[in-house]
């Protein structure tokens, strides 16, 4: 009877041995070209030297800032009770954090622009339009509010000192932009009451040329006492029904027409406007009213001092109106001063004394790591391929494969 065959032992491999010896195999791969491997990687090594050493240096210098915190004492312990005293972020309310506000403000374009301008940033960065040297801005400047609240403002430059220029450029010029907007009821009525007093201040300075021309025309330097009380008491009036106007110019500003101040100027508005048509009325018709302080009517003035009168009632006029406007204004500018949204600068950007970039020693270590391992995969690789070649049925694929790839070619 025929003996069966049997398998040698020692040709039996397990799998945990085989996969031991296909790494062994790839390691003496690796070994035998290990020359080349060296090469190549020092060769990088040095190559990445050489480069990084060309590259310029960059500095980055931080400030930071302190944005003005909300008051949410009051909603936050509204909400509390309305959520039986869970703790509820405003942010999710949909409410802008303050820090978000001030960061998308230094990102405006009005705020890039004027760092460009002041430091004249096409000309440093080589660019000949404002959009192109924004970008470069952009990309040298990082905004980030921190967890704690801060805004920290990172510039990168290749010159120390124009890096820390820049750095508190941004903080200056946040706080132009912070005071040129009314962020506040009392910077609305600021802004307003400047705009009424420059006007006002052009209408007073024709008013005193008026009466300096009609002082020369007609000789009239001193009106007499009934001249002074008819000029007082016609602008005095109107010098009141022109300042409740600008007042309830001010206050329909930010109030509705249901404000009780509103409200209360219209009325006294209506008074006003009733009572100085009632001294027009009196002054057409020649008659005096019972409780009026004036001798002699307007009609029987001579021609030179009805013209005085006119003149000289416009400049107190004018006069009256100006000083209430200055008074608005400055009352405005206190409460301003009172609610004034404030930047404080908690760190100053200084000249940094050494280099951000580029990190020299770590270039150069990936770029090798890098080297080492691509040219022992392309070792690997090209040990396969060898292999592949040398058995028949492997080499005619890869010959099919390689005219393929000529054909298509």
């Amino acid at each position: 009877m025929p003996q069966s065959p049997t398998t040698p032992v020692n040709d039996i491999v397990a799998p945990d041995d085989r996969g031991t010896a296909d790494v062994l195999e790839l390691l003496l791969v690796l070994a035998r070209e290990k020359k080349l491997i060296l090469q190549v990687t020092l060769g990088a090594a040095i190559l990445a030297t050489i480069i990084v050493f060309l590259l310029p240096k960059n500095y980055t210098a931080t400030a930071t800032i302190l944005p003005p915190q909300q008051n949410q004492s009051i909603l936050t312990s509204l909400i509390g009770q309305v959520s039986g005293g869970a703790t509820v972020d405003l942010r999710d309310l949909g409410l802008k954090n303050p820090s978000d506000v001030f960061v998308a403000m230094l990102k405006s374009r009005t705020v890039e622009d004027a760092l460009i301008n002041r430091f004249d940033l096409r000309k440093a960065y080589s660019k000949k339009t404002y959009e192109d040297a924004r970008k470069v801005l952009e990309k040298r400047s990082e905004i980030d509010p921190e967890k704690e609240g801060l805004i920290s403002i990172a510039v990168t430059d290749r010159l120390p000192k124009r890096a820390a220029d820049i750095a508190n450029a941004w903080v200056d010029e946040l706080r132009t932009l912070n005071q040129s907007l009314a962020l506040t009821e009392a910077a609305q009525r600021r802004v307003f009451f400047e705009q009424k007093l420059a006007q006002e201040r052009d209408d007073l300075a024709k008013a005193e040329l008026a009466m300096q021309q009609i002082e020369q025309k007609t000789g009239l330097l001193q009106p007499d006492a009934q001249t002074k009380a008819l000029i007082g008491a016609v602008a005095d009036v109107r010098a009141q029904i022109a300042a409740k106007e600008v007042q309830l110019q001010s206050l329909r500003t930010y109030g509705t027409e249901n404000n009780p101040d509103v409200k209360r100027v219209e009325r006294e508005l209506t008074e006003l406007r009733a009572q100085s048509a009632q001294i027009s009325q009196t002054q057409r018709s020649g008659s005096e009213p019972a409780e009026s302080n004036l001798d002699v009517p307007t009609p029987r003035v001579a021609s030179a001092s009805v013209e005085y009168l006119r003149v000289a009632r416009d400049m107190r006029y004018h006069e009256s109106l100006y000083d209430f406007l200055a008074r608005q204004l400055e009352a405005a500018r206190i409460d301003e001063a009172k609610n004034a949204v404030v930047v404080q600068v908690v760190d100053r950007a200084v000249e940094p004394e050494k280099k951000s970039s580029p990190k020299r020693l770590l270039i150069v270590a990936i770029t090798a790591i890098a080297a080492f391992l691509l040219v022992c995969f392309a070792v690997l690789v090209r040990e396969a391929i060898r292999r592949k070649q040398q058995d028949p049925v492997e080499a005619a694929r890869l010959a099919q494969l390689n005219h393929y790839l000529r054909s298509s070619l």
